[in-house]
């Protein structure tokens, strides 16, 4: 319970431990332990949450069909190095409705903000709860899921968390490129074995970045590499200002762009992105 996991934060804290939050939606797979073994490193007491949101489904089909594997899921945490699993019910996170909304402004309103109305606004009451509760030192989030890092980020101000880090860890990613998700279990055969196209069109425009090609003809690359490839279907790719999730039109001078994509193959959406650093740029 919620109580619960105040009374043994409250105790590591007693003892001088730093605390540190893994939040997620269970299905963990090796980009999740990698998270729970980055906190543990920088960390004296880790605790994963194993939590299906229902506030940020803007589908009830997507949230029924979402992969739950309890049982695998403690023993990844445990071999890993977590100390707590903290999975409650529905009804411990939202004993009454939570109604309320966050100002999350420009790094809210485009890609998945756009496309999926109100994920954002679940994904921070769903968070914040558990800030809440765990009252961590460290909570650590994957790459995968840029935007919503972003996202994190501003509720954070907004809710006055200044004694959490936020600590954005790298993808981690299957052997062919395919960058490791829950949903990916839901993949067919077929699905899972055209899905690295994904990674190699994105490699293949930062390689174009590279060269100096315009930001335009990057983006109308993928688009058009992605859409012609049967069995995926694209939903949208947007390259964007890494800070402030506004989509661009020409590369910055100084500052990073990330291209952020969602795919579908079949029924399932799959996300990734992929930087575009300055630095790179052929002749700097």
């Amino acid at each position: 319970s919620v109580k619960e996991l105040r009374a043994a934060v409250q105790h590591a804290r007693s003892e001088g431990i730093r605390v540190g939050l893994v939040p997620t939606m269970g299905a963990l797979h090796e980009g999740h332990a990698s998270l729970i073994r980055r906190a543990a490193e920088e960390c004296g007491l880790v605790i994963v949450s194993d939590f299906v949101n229902p506030t940020q489904f803007d589908r009830a089909s997507d949230l029924a069909s979402y992969p739950r594997t309890l049982d695998a899921d403690l023993e990844t945490m445990a071999a890993n190095g977590a100390g707590i699993a903290f999975v409650p019910s529905v009804e411990e996170m939202y004993p009454e409705p939570d109604t309320r909304q966050f100002d999350l402004g420009e790094v809210a309103e485009t890609m998945e903000g756009a496309k999926r109305p109100g994920h954002f606004n679940g994904v921070c009451q769903i968070v914040s709860k558990l800030f809440d509760a765990a009252m961590p030192d460290r909570a650590y989030f994957g790459e995968k899921d840029f935007q919503q890092v972003a996202v994190i980020k501003r509720m954070k101000e907004l809710c006055g968390y200044e004694g959490i880090e936020i600590v954005r860890c790298p993808i981690r990613r299957a052997a062919d490129g395919l960058a490791l998700s829950s949903r990916n279990a839901l993949l067919t055969p077929e699905g899972r074995a055209i899905a690295p196209e994904i990674r190699r069109i994105m490699l293949e425009s930062q390689k174009k970045f590279s060269e100096g090609v315009h930001l335009p003809e990057v983006k109308t690359f993928v688009e058009e590499a992605i859409s012609s490839t049967p069995g995926l279907d694209l939903e949208y790719f947007e390259i964007a200002d890494a800070l402030t999730m506004q989509p661009l039109s020409e590369w910055p001078a100084e500052r990073e762009a990330v291209g952020c994509i969602t795919v579908y193959s079949g029924k399932v959406r799959l996300i990734d992105n992929i930087v575009y650093n300055p630095s790179t740029i052929h002749g700097k």
